[in-house]
C-alpha cells in the first residue's frame, strides 16, 4: 500500500494545457526586468524513496533509531548501513514520479529540467535514475552529483556514502564534481551534523545553481533534511515530504515565490 501520493501537477495550481510554458515564460519576463545581481529560476526538490534505512527507522521508533540502533550497519534481518539501497516500495514510488513527468510532458507540455543536481547517496542517485528513466536525451547536460546535498551528516551509518569509484561504475552517465574525493571523509561516527551547517550547505548548492544562468530550470533530488535546509536558506518554514515527493518553487537569491 502507498503512503504517499505525489500531487497532481507537481502541486502547480493552474490545469490549463500550457500550464508550465506559462510559468517558464513568466520566469524569463522576471529575468528581462530584474535588477542587476538578481534572478530567478524553477527549482523542483526530490526526495528519495524508502530505503531500507526507513523501514528501520519505524520498526523500532525514532528515539531507539537515533540513540541505539542508526549507528548500526543493520539488526540481522535489514541492512540499513552504509548508503542503503531502496525498497521494492522505494523504487515504486519513483516510478510513480516518472509516470507523474511523462504525464505532465504530454498533457501541460512540461519541460526537461535544464540541469540536475544528485546527492552523492545511493538511495537518491537511484531514485533519480528511476524517475528520468526514458526521459533523457542525448545532448541534455549530465546530472551533477554534489557532495553538499547529502543528508544531515554522521553517526548514522545510512548517511556514510560509498566511494567515489562505486558511484562511478553504477551511474553510469553522471558527472561527479570537482574535489569530490574516493572515500567519505566528512562522516563522522560520533558527531552529527547540526541543521544550521546543513542550511549552510545548502546555500553553497543554490550558489552552484546561481552561477549558471543558462539553467532557468533546475532539479535537486535529496534528502528530507538536505530539502529542509535548502527551504530555510530561501526564507521558507519547515515541509514534511515524504519518501519519493516532490515540491517546486521558484526561486531568486534572496527569497521564494510560491
Amino acid at each position: 500500500m502507498r503512503s504517499y501520493e505525489v500531487p497532481p501537477r507537481f502541486g502547480l495550481i493552474d490545469e490549463s494545457p500550457d500550464r508550465w510554458p506559462k510559468l517558464l515564460s513568466y520566469i524569463r519576463q522576471l529575468n528581462e526586468t530584474a535588477e542587476r545581481g538578481c534572478s530567478y529560476k524553477l527549482v523542483v526538490l526530490g526526495r528519495h524513496g524508502q530505503g531500507f534505512h526507513n523501514v528501520a527507522g519505524l520498526k523500532y521508533g525514532t528515539q531507539a533509531w537515533d540513540d541505539y540502533w542508526a549507528k548500526l550497519n543493520g539488526d540481522g534481518e535489514i541492512v540499513w548501513g552504509p548508503d542503503p539501497e531502496l525498497t521494492t516500495l522505494g523504487m515504486e514510488q519513483a516510478r510513480d514520479v516518472n509516470s507523474l513527468w511523462k504525464q505532465e510532458i504530454s498533457e501541460g507540455a512540461l519541460p526537461l529540467p535544464d540541469k540536475a543536481y544528485c546527492s552523492p547517496l545511493t538511495r537518491a542517485l537511484s531514485t533519480h535514475m528511476i524517475t528520468f528513466d526514458g526521459l533523457m536525451k542525448d545532448g541534455m547536460e549530465p546530472p551533477l552529483i554534489l557532495e553538499n546535498c547529502r543528508e544531515e551528516n554522521g553517526v548514522h551509518t545510512c548517511d556514510k556514502r560509498k566511494t567515489r569509484s562505486y558511484l562511478s561504475e553504477r551511474f553510469v552517465g553522471y558527472d561527479i564534481e570537482p574535489g569530490f574525493l574516493e572515500e567519505d571523509e566528512l562522516w563522522d561516527p560520533n558527531v552529527r551534523e547540526t541543521e544550521q551547517h546543513v542550511v549552510e550547505r545548502a546555500r553553497v548548492v543554490l550558489n552552484t545553481i546561481f552561477d549558471h544562468p543558462e539553467h532557468t530550470f533546475v532539479s535537486v533530488t535529496a534528502h528530507s533534511g538536505f530539502i529542509n535546509g535548502f527551504l530555510s536558506a530561501v526564507g521558507r518554514g519547515f515541509y514534511e515530504l515524504p519518501t519519493g515527493g516532490d515540491i517546486s518553487h521558484l526561486k531568486t537569491r534572496s527569497h521564494l515565490i510560491v
